[in-house]
C-alpha cells in the first residue's frame, strides 16, 4: 500500500500541493459519511434525528465513489459520521480504501473501539481522531447526550494506547469543541495531549442544526481570541511550535475547499459539513463532473478574489478565509466574512 503521509502531515496540507490540486480540479482528501447513524446525541451536532437514514449509500455505491476519489488524486479518505466505529462494514471499507492506495482517517466517539478493534486499526496504521471535550465525566455525558459517554471515551483511548497509539506510524488526535463549559480546562487538556504525543484538534462550533437550539454552548469571538492566543503561547513556550492565531481550528488552517469535498451518506456532494450546499449527487453524476462544474468550489478556490468584507483585506488572507461554514450558516452567503472571527468584530468604543 502506498502512502501520502509524507505530504499530508497532521491536519496540514502542503501549500504547493493545494495550489496544484485547486488548479487541476483534483482532490488530496475526501470526507465521506458511510452512515449518519449514531448512538450519541451531541447538542452541537449536525446529524438529524428523524428518518434520514432511508436511502443511504449502499456498500457498492460507497466503493464506487471511493475509486472515483482515488482517480481524482485523493491520498487520504476521512471517515465521518454518524459513528463510523459502529458501522457494520467498517473493517471492509477501511481495507478497501487502503487497497486503493489511500490513507484512512476516522473520526470516532469511541463506541466501537474495543481492544481488538484498536489493535486492528493500529496494525493497519489507520489515523484515529477521538472525540473528547472535557476531563469531567458528567460534563462529557452532557456534551454527548448520552449517559456513560465519558467512560466510553476513556476506555477507547485506553484501548488505543495499549494497542500502540500514538506512534510515528499510528497517528492519534483528540477532537474537542470549544464551548462555554470547557473553557477553563482547555489549556490543561492541550498540554495533556501534547505530552502524550496526541495531536489536539480544537475547533469552534459551527452554528448550525442542533447548535442553534443550544445557545448555552456559545463562546463569543473576543473570548475565542483569548483561547487561541493562550494556546498559541503555550505551544510556543513549552513545545517550540509556532502557528498563526486564526479561526476556526486552533493551530491549524482550514482551506479544505481547495482540495477536498464531502460525500454525504445519501450521496450528495458538498464543500464541507458546514457549507450545506449540494453540488449534485453521485447517483446521478460522476464526482469529477460535480467538482469541475461547481461554481461554489470555483468561488472558494479563487477566494482571494471572491471573499467579501474584512476577510478579503485581512493580513492573513493568503492562508486563511475563516470558517466558510460559519459564514454560510449565519449569513446565507458562503463568501461572506466569518462572523465568528474576532478580527471582524467592531472595536469597542
Amino acid at each position: 500500500m502506498k502512502s501520502g503521509t509524507s505530504r499530508l502531515c497532521d491536519f496540514e496540507v502542503d501549500k504547493a500541493a493545494i495550489a496544484c490540486a485547486a488548479a487541476e480540479n483534483r482532490l488530496l482528501t475526501m470526507e465521506i459519511e458511510f452512515s449518519l447513524r449514531c448512538n450519541f446525541r451531541c447538542p452541537y451536532c449536525y446529524v438529524p434525528e428523524e428518518s434520514y437514514f432511508d436511502g443511504e449509500l449502499t456498500a457498492a455505491e460507497i466503493r464506487d465513489v471511493l475509486m472515483q476519489a482515488q482517480a481524482l488524486g485523493a491520498q487520504r479518505i476521512i471517515i465521518l459520521g454518524g459513528e463510523p466505529s459502529i458501522y457494520p462494514l467498517i473493517r471492509e471499507m477501511i481495507g478497501f480504501i487502503q487497497d486503493q492506495g489511500m490513507d484512512v482517517e476516522m473520526f470516532t466517539n469511541g463506541s466501537g473501539i474495543s481492544a481488538g478493534f484498536a489493535r486492528w486499526l493500529f496494525e493497519r496504521r489507520v489515523r484515529v481522531v477521538m472525540k473528547m471535550n472535557t476531563f469531567d465525566a458528567e460534563l462529557q455525558d452532557r456534551l454527548s447526550g448520552k449517559p456513560g459517554a465519558g467512560r466510553i471515551i476513556a476506555n477507547a483511548l485506553s484501548h488505543l494506547k495499549q494497542a500502540g497509539y500514538p506512534s510515528e506510524t499510528a497517528f492519534l488526535a483528540v477532537s474537542t469543541i470549544i464551548c462555554r463549559q470547557n473553557l477553563d480546562e482547555l489549556p490543561r487538556m492541550w498540554c495533556w495531549l501534547r505530552d502524550q504525543g496526541i495531536a489536539p484538534y480544537f475547533e469552534i462550533i459551527t452554528p448550525q442544526a442542533k447548535a442553534l437550539e443550544n445557545p448555552w454552548l456559545v463562546v463569543d469571538p473576543p473570548t475565542l481570541q483569548g483561547v487561541f492566543e493562550e494556546l498559541a503561547a503555550i505551544d510556543r513556550k513549552r513545545y517550540g511550535r509556532t502557528w498563526p492565531v486564526q479561526p476556526p481550528l486552533v493551530g491549524n488552517r482550514c482551506l479544505r475547499h481547495q482540495f477536498s469535498c464531502l460525500v454525504t451518506s445519501r450521496g450528495d456532494v458538498m464543500p464541507c459539513v458546514g457549507v450545506t450546499l449540494s453540488l449534485g449527487n453521485i447517483r446521478r453524476q460522476p464526482l469529477k463532473t460535480l467538482i469541475e462544474n461547481s461554481q461554489v468550489l470555483k468561488d472558494l478556490k479563487n477566494h482571494r478574489r471572491t471573499i467579501k468584507g474584512p476577510c478579503a483585506s485581512c493580513d492573513q488572507a493568503d492562508g486563511c478565509y475563516g470558517c466558510r461554514g460559519a459564514a454560510y450558516q449565519m449569513t446565507g452567503d458562503y463568501l461572506a466574512s466569518d462572523p465568528l472571527c474576532w478580527r471582524n468584530c467592531p472595536s469597542p468604543p
